[in-house]
């Protein structure tokens, strides 16, 4: 409550220190029509060109405002030609507005953080307006996203989608930037935008731009593969009140039973302007359904030759299966894995999205306007990383203050979490099973040696050493060792479950999470103040503040809270009668752990008519590791997971002495088999010491990108659109983890660098020596090819008709696998859209089409071991109709027609079709 205070005095102090400077104001007057139907268009925006003045027609398609004249008018309405009209006189207008082809060349904002023709972009970039999120056939906005050429859209449930660009996918996607109003979209203690999860409601949604590949130039570090930007509408331009209800199913014949499940999402906004100078707005929605079940039981034990793994491998390690990750390789008998639980035994697979927003907004004169925003969001989803996670209940909450004039902004905005209630699905596996295990005597043993109790239990019946039970049978050996689990359903379980979902570190499977993250940008384009040049220049500092109450970081005493700053110069020309543009940028971050990083871009298009543009551009990127790599000290037992930031590592000596584990591995083997022909424990050690090997693990530092890009993008007889693109990536300092081996007292080599035979000796016993994983960079440098190409085509009688295709390829060159991150991605994938917003006056639909092909999917959840995602191919569909008297819109729609379950990431959950029927009112109370 303190800091939202802050803001509040902050903006304030922003209104009352600004004095409004206005000229001899003239409100002007008009009406705006379409000129065919000779109908007026409610909605149309009305701005002053130069100026952040504006408003929009009411229902009968009048407006008003005050300004001085002479004035430039610019009228702009979805799906109508964009005009600028010169106002010498406070006479009443009539404009008509002409429909437009406006899906070929929009303005958009992202690619060069300013406004240009999305024909003329240096990058590559893709727009979704309003018109057209409403138009598409998917149930959500950010699920209408998966039609855009190059996006790699995966599912974690029903609550959490995410996207990403360019290859090195991970469904916790540190790598992408998301921005909403120009919000980072990121929780601090996840370390990446939690995607569909986090954000406002799509009734609040004017556009969405996304940039394919590295934006670090203009963005900073998290831009890394890519940009979503989303922006909200006004309350000056978008005013009334909107109710939406929609109403579906899903599970329909879900393989896994339990029959359809029903879903439903209900949104509202509300925005008012007052006399063109204050104006505010409200929204809120509410999603609820059944996630989408994680079933797949297939058996990936790294310790079972795969012709031996499945149901009847007494060591099996089932992917959705929790618990049985505990194994052990038992004396004539083999590796026997402990019983584990079924996902759905140990979640929660009813979810929900709660999502609300308020904004004012107050125009100290017509060319100066501060905003106060703040954006709360709750809900439950299952996320998977190295395990399934558990997000229940979590919250995230950014305040915004912005001061933007016609050619600047000041923005500060903070984003918080709240995660008390989230947990580890499989580590909570793991500790339920640790609750009721018995010895030999039938009592109930400690938490802490329940596994070797339970292995002591297989072994003796297994052995035939307990009376009544039948040797040498794995099933009865598991059925003895398993007396007293306690079983899903009943109160035990759900008491354990409770229990051990709220406790946190190495007492539980809790996620705690109180993490924060401040940030202030600015932005000033000094592009009016030359007459030959264009020129942008802009920065910002971000300040982390960690709190896990050490559960995550070692933060109870020593607080983790880190500092970064970055800032950017940006130079364009025209030149050739504007048919060549040139553009130079760079910017400089320095984070306070890391050497100062610059990241240059230039580019070139080149323009030899108003419908054909060809673009090359060299773009560099880099990711600071996140505060997670930097920072984390967690000891989950076997070894510590130690962040890469050098004062988090001061006095464990984990970096500057330890050994390599293939070493200690390497020693550790010759070691025995030499005790075990004979030979004295000191002669052992002395004689294979030099097997050792000192690790040399460098601390982190940032991943490195540099790319080319080449593309084309062009209009044929204002019907048809081409974009097609080529580009070529270099990727260095890949962000790896690294095991060693540090014994606890002697340095690992003497003066003379040889190996020191009492550091040998503590690396033998598990008692003399410290396990730990470390966070680093590994050397080895790989590349990327890929290619993406689209037609967008306006057919006769409104029907519209869009392809894309995208083909990616990676290069390891000469690098170690080990040291390089998933690509995961696949090599194909296509997208066709058909479509037709007025079929009749009254009936619109869209259809679309998605395939792509199979690949091979590595991730932490399964150790970074393959696992296939099958092709495949569906179609989403819905149809619209418009109801004039009731001002509403009802749309029935089918993500996945066909209930094709597939699945976008081994071991997330398959995801099947979505029916659902929405009802909007609009332009109520307008």
């Amino acid at each position: 409550m303190k800091k939202q205070f802050y803001f509040l005095i902050f903006f304030t102090y922003i209104l009352a220190m600004t004095s409004p400077v206005q000229a001899q104001q003239t409100r002007l007057t008009g009406t705006i029509t379409d000129p065919e139907t000779h109908q007026p268009l409610v909605g149309a925006s009305v701005a002053v060109k130069g100026k952040i003045t504006g408003t929009v027609t009411n229902g009968n398609g009048k407006f008003e405002l005050s300004t001085s004249v002479p004035s430039t008018l610019v009228i702009s309405m979805i799906g109508y030609e964009r005009q600028e009209i010169y106002v010498q006189s406070a006479d009443p207008l009539t404009i008509g507005l002409k429909e437009t082809t406006a899906d070929l060349n929009q303005v958009v904002v992202s690619a060069s953080r300013i406004e240009e023709s999305s024909l003329r972009t240096p990058v590559t970039i893709e727009k979704m307006d309003a018109r057209a999120i409403q138009q598409a056939p998917a149930a959500t906005m950010f699920e209408s996203l998966n039609s855009l050429k190059g996006v790699d859209m995966v599912t974690s449930g029903l609550t959490l989608r995410q996207v990403n660009t360019r290859g090195f996918n991970s469904i916790g996607n540190s790598r992408f930037l998301q921005l909403t109003d120009g919000v980072d979209n990121q929780s601090a203690g996840l370390g990446f935008p939690a995607g569909s999860f986090f954000g406002v409601s799509d009734l609040d949604v004017e556009s969405i731009e996304l940039i394919p590949g590295a934006a670090s130039a203009l963005y900073g570090p998290a831009a890394f593969n890519g940009l979503l930007m989303t922006k909200t509408k006004s309350p000056f331009d978008y005013q009334g009140l909107i109710v939406q209800q929609k109403i579906g199913i899903n599970h329909v014949n879900d393989p896994n039973g339990g029959g359809a499940k029903p879903f439903s999402e209900t949104a509202i906004r509300y925005a008012k302007a007052f006399n063109n100078r204050f104006a505010f707005k409200l929204n809120a929605s509410y999603i609820k359904g059944t996630d989408w079940y994680a079933t797949d039981y297939t058996d990936i034990d790294p310790n079972t030759p795969s012709e031996k793994r499945g149901a009847a491998n007494p060591g099996k390690n089932s992917l959705n299966i929790y618990g049985d990750e505990v194994a052990s390789t038992l004396p004539g008998i083999g590796r026997v894995s402990r019983t584990g639980y079924y996902e759905k035994d140990v979640t929660t697979y009813d979810v929900y999205s709660f999502k609300a927003n308020a904004a004012v907004h107050y125009r100290i004169s017509d060319k100066l306007e501060a905003i106060y925003q703040i954006n709360f969001n709750q809900g439950t989803a299952n996320y998977t990383s190295s395990s399934r996670n558990m997000l229940r209940d979590f919250r995230f909450t950014q305040q915004r203050v912005e001061l933007k004039g016609a050619n600047f902004f000041v923005r500060a905005y903070a984003v918080a979490e709240n995660s008390q209630n989230a947990y580890n699905t499989r580590s909570l596996g793991q500790f339920i099973n640790r609750t009721w295990v018995k010895d030999l005597s039938g009592n109930v043993v400690p938490i802490g040696k329940a596994d070797a109790t339970w292995f002591e239990r297989y072994g003796a019946a297994y052995n035939g050493k307990i009376n009544g039970i039948a040797p040498q049978n794995h099933d009865v050996a598991r059925t003895f060792a398993d007396d007293g689990r306690v079983l899903p359903g009943t109160a035990a379980f759900e008491s354990a479950k409770d229990k051990y979902s709220h406790l946190y570190g190495l007492e539980g499977a809790g996620v705690l999470s109180l993490c924060k993250m401040y940030h202030v940008e600015g932005l000033y384009d000094f592009t009016p103040h030359f007459s030959w040049l264009s020129v942008q220049a802009g920065g910002n500092i971000r300040y982390y503040d960690m709190n896990t109450n050490g559960t995550l970081f070692d933060d109870k005493i020593n607080k983790v809270r880190v500092k970064e700053y970055g800032a950017f110069l940006q130079a364009s020309k025209t030149l050739f009668e504007e048919k060549l543009k040139l553009m130079v940028s760079g910017r400089f971050d320095k984070n306070q752990n890391f050497a100062g990083n610059f990241t240059p871009r230039a580019s070139a298009v080149y323009s030899p008519t108003n419908n054909h543009h060809i673009r090359v551009s060299y773009q560099t990127g880099f990711r600071n590791p996140t505060v997670v790599d930097q920072y984390i000290k967690l000891n989950v037992g076997p070894l510590i997971l130690l962040g890469g930031a050098p004062s988090n590592s001061v006095g464990l000596n984990a970096y500057e002495n330890s050994f390599t584990a293939a070493s200690v591995g390497a020693f550790g083997a010759a070691f025995g088999q030499e005790t075990a022909a004979g030979t004295p424990f000191p002669q052992a050690v002395a004689k294979h010491k030099d097997k050792l090997v000192k690790s040399n693990v460098p601390y982190i530092r940032p991943e490195q990108l540099q790319a080319f890009e080449i593309g084309y993008k062009g209009v044929l007889n204002n019907k048809l659109l081409f974009d097609v693109s080529y580009y070529h990536g270099k990727y260095t300092n890949f962000l790896i983890n690294q095991v060693v081996i540090r014994p606890n007292t002697a340095n690992v080599v003497l003066a003379d660098g040889t190996v020191n035979p009492a550091a040998a000796q503590e690396i033998l016993s598990t008692t003399t020596r410290q396990t730990f994983q470390l966070y680093t960079n590994a050397a080895d440098k790989v590349s990327t090819n890929g290619a993406s190409g689209g037609i967008t085509a306006l057919l006769a009688k409104g029907y519209r008709l869009g392809a894309n295709a995208t083909w990616a390829q990676f290069n390891i060159l000469d690098a170690n696998p080990n040291n390089v991150p998933a690509f995961n991605t696949p090599k194909w994938k296509t997208n066709v859209t058909f479509s037709n917003a007025r079929l009749t006056d009254k009936v619109g639909f869209s259809i679309a089409w998605h395939w792509q092909d199979a690949f091979q999917w590595y991730g932490t959840f399964t150790e970074n071991r393959p696992g296939l995602v099958p092709a495949y191919s569906l179609i989403d569909a819905q149809v619209s109709y418009k109801l004039p008297k009731l001002k509403s819109i009802v749309k029935v729609g089918a993500s996945n027609l066909g209930n094709n379950y597939v699945v976008q990431a081994f071991g997330s959950p398959a995801v099947g079709g979505l029916y659902y029927v929405s009802l909007t009112f609009d332009e109520l109370l307008r």
